[in-house]
Order: C-alpha cells, then sequence, then structure tokens
C-alpha cells in the first residue's frame, strides 16, 4: 500500500504540473501571419505511407506556388520505435516541432500477442507531447440528414494516464480517470466557438455524469455554465449509453449537430459515427492545439494488407478528409469546401470508381486521380 501512495502521489504531482502549463499557453497560432507554413509528413507505418501520398498529392495540388512547404518526417514506424523503445522517438518529435501542422498516416500500436514491445501509442503521445487538446471529427452524409462535428477532448480522462496505472498486491488493480478545470473548459469553449462561427443552433454534451460523478459531473456542470455565454445555442446533454442508441434512431439522429465529450466516450462514438459514411476507413480527424495541430486518419496500419501485397489498394479517404480539415484549419476555405464535394461526390453521387481494398477495385492512385478530374471539374 505504501507503494501505491508513492505512485499515485508522484502521478498526481506531474498532473498538477501539466495543469500550470496549460495555464501559461495562450495563444493560438494565426497561421495568417506566417511568412511560411511548414506542412510536415509522418507516413506511419503499415498502409500509412501509401494512403498518406495520396494526400499529399491532393494538398499540392491545392497549395501549388502558395506559402504552405512541404517536410517529410520519416522513422514513425513500429519498427525504429521499437528500437528506441519509445512511442515517438527524441529525434522525430524535435522535427515534428520544427513544423506547424503535421500530416499523419496510421501507426502501428502493440497489442498483447505481437511480436513488438509495449510502447505507448504514438497517437495518444503526440497528442500529449504537442498539447493537442481537441479531436475533430465530422461525419457528413447529406442522404440521411447527417451533419455532425464532434469535439472530443484529446489529452485527458481515461486516456491521461493510460499506461500509468497499477496493481495492489496480486488481487487489486486500478486505473485512473482525470480531468482539469483548464482542459475541461477549453474543449467546451472550443466546441460553442465553432458552433457560433458556423451557424450550429444546438450543441450537445455526451458524459455518464449519473454514474462517474466527480470527473464527468465537473465537466457537465462546466458545460451548462459555459453555455450561458452562447445564449442563441441551444444546449441538452445525453448519457454515453442511450447516445449511441440515438445516433443510429432515424428519427432522433438529424437533430444532433455538434457534439462534445471526454476522451474515451468521444474515441467510441465517433466510430460508431464514422459507420454512416462507410467506416472507418473513410473518417479522418483534426487534432487541435493552441501552438501545433496534427490530422490523421482514425483507423489503425493494417498491417495485413501490406502482408498480403495490398497496400496499394488502401482507400484513401481518411487521408483526404483529415487533408479537408487542415487545408480549412489553415486558412484555405475554399479548397477544404472543394474537397468535401469532390469526396461526396467520388463516394456517394456517382462512385465512378470503387475502392474494395483488393484488386476487385481502384488502386489508391486511381483513385486520388478521379478526385482530383472532380475537383478541376467543380473549379470550370
Amino acid at each position: 500500500m505504501d507503494q501505491a501512495i508513492q505512485k499515485f502521489t508522484k502521478l498526481m504531482e506531474g498532473q498538477l504540473t501539466r495543469l500550470e502549463k496549460m495555464r501559461q499557453d495562450n495563444e493560438f497560432t494565426d497561421y495568417s501571419k506566417l511568412d511560411k507554413i511548414i506542412i510536415g509528413v509522418c507516413s506511419g507505418d503499415g498502409i500509412g505511407p501509401a494512403i498518406t501520398a495520396q494526400a499529399q498529392r491532393v494538398l499540392e495540388y491545392f497549395l501549388k506556388g502558395s506559402k504552405v512547404e512541404f517536410k517529410t518526417i520519416d522513422n514513425l514506424t513500429i519498427e525504429y520505435r521499437a528500437e528506441k523503445m519509445q512511442a515517438i522517438p527524441d529525434d522525430v518529435l524535435d522535427e515534428l516541432k520544427k513544423c506547424h501542422v503535421i500530416l499523419k498516416g496510421p501507426t502501428t500500436t502493440p497489442r498483447s500477442g505481437d511480436p513488438w514491445p509495449n510502447i505507448e501509442s504514438a497517437n495518444v503521445a503526440m497528442r500529449k507531447s504537442l498539447d493537442l487538446f481537441a479531436n475533430v471529427r465530422p461525419v457528413y452524409v447529406p442522404e440521411k440528414n447527417i451533419d455532425w462535428i464532434f469535439f472530443r477532448e484529446n489529452t485527458e480522462g481515461a486516456y491521461a494516464l493510460g499506461s500509468n496505472g497499477f496493481s495492489i498486491g496480486d488481487g487489486l488493480m486500478v486505473d485512473f480517470t482525470v480531468i482539469t478545470s483548464e482542459g475541461t473548459d477549453r474543449i467546451i469553449r472550443t466546441a460553442f466557438d465553432y458552433a457560433a462561427k458556423n451557424g450550429k443552433g444546438r450543441v450537445t454534451a455526451v458524459t455518464k455524469a449519473n454514474i462517474i460523478k466527480t470527473t464527468d459531473g465537473y465537466f457537465l456542470k462546466r458545460f451548462y455554465e459555459i453555455a450561458k455565454g452562447y445564449p442563441d445555442i441551444k444546449c441538452d446533454d445525453w448519457y454515453i449509453d442511450i447516445m449511441t442508441a440515438k445516433l443510429i434512431d432515424e428519427k432522433r439522429r438529424a437533430d444532433f449537430q455538434v457534439f462534445v465529450l471526454p476522451n474515451l466516450y468521444g474515441d467510441i462514438l465517433t466510430d460508431e459515427a464514422a459507420e454512416f459514411q462507410g467506416g472507418v476507413g473513410t473518417a479522418g480527424s483534426a487534432n487541435i492545439g493552441k501552438k501545433y495541430a496534427m490530422f490523421e486518419a482514425i483507423h489503425g496500419s493494417a498491417p495485413r494488407m501490406v502482408s498480403e501485397g495490398r497496400a496499394q489498394y488502401a482507400d484513401p479517404c481518411s487521408m483526404m478528409r483529415a487533408s479537408e480539415l487542415l487545408l480549412a484549419h489553415i486558412g484555405y476555405n475554399e479548397e477544404a469546401d472543394l474537397l468535401k464535394k469532390a469526396l461526396n461526390i467520388c463516394t456517394s453521387t456517382e462512385k465512378k470508381l470503387v475502392i474494395t481494398g483488393r484488386a476487385t477495385g481502384a488502386t489508391g492512385e486511381a483513385f486520388t486521380d478521379y478526385i482530383i478530374e472532380v475537383i478541376e471539374s467543380l473549379r470550370k
């Protein structure tokens, strides 16, 4: 028990240090004032290099001749991470910090039975290291009246100390859910600010505050207090269990617009929501901080596709949707809108080419050609 108390004390001291640092970091990057915007392209592993290359093609098509510079960042692979025994090796992290935004391909997270050591998820490590507190995931399916955007807190909750739980004796195991006042307020304000700026009339909080009373209870309390500053926006809250049901309720789901929710619930609910637009293989996300931002697919690295020689058939739409969010984030809103329209045409309206993940469908390269062809037609 004494050892457990010592471990707990050390963990809480670290969290208090993190809270103080958050309070000191107040300024968001203003991309309009930068002479040059550096986009770091970090392909990851598995199918990551294949689909990231196609997303980069689209970004380069849009940003040719602009003030954007692309920087290739190698070695965020499972092989190199395992060699260094770090979720993000120090030399890779140094390179990431030289960029303003990052386009990141999927990375492998080892699990029990894998041939790799038990190192932390590179995604989780990057969010912590760069303080990417807002995970933003849109889901847009117009034929089903779905136009959702999720603001998932990205650095706290059940994931804040996910690899730091411990056992007491041989019969008691403990993990932790941790939130802070600063972390809670900034994600809720980000969701309401988005709603106000984009003409959204409803923001919904998702918690389990009836059971998880301290952390979820605080999140919900602050949600309604912050909502008072946005009197023109309707606000409501749902518990995570019933919310998963309401997303598939055809009579209710079209009512929802903007969601804000703690980390674990956001991870679950956005994967469910992605199924409506074709599954997690089609979904991208933004990870936004005050200084840095990272854009990625929400699915894994699919090493089986690589081992079976099918990487060239992997669907790049997830990274395309991440690129759409990236373009909007750095101020290229017209280009982001064109990409969004082209993706909708290519995946829902026309579907001249279909990705199947095998030789029965198009390659990622051919599908990207199709996307660019449609973008050019929209520009005429």
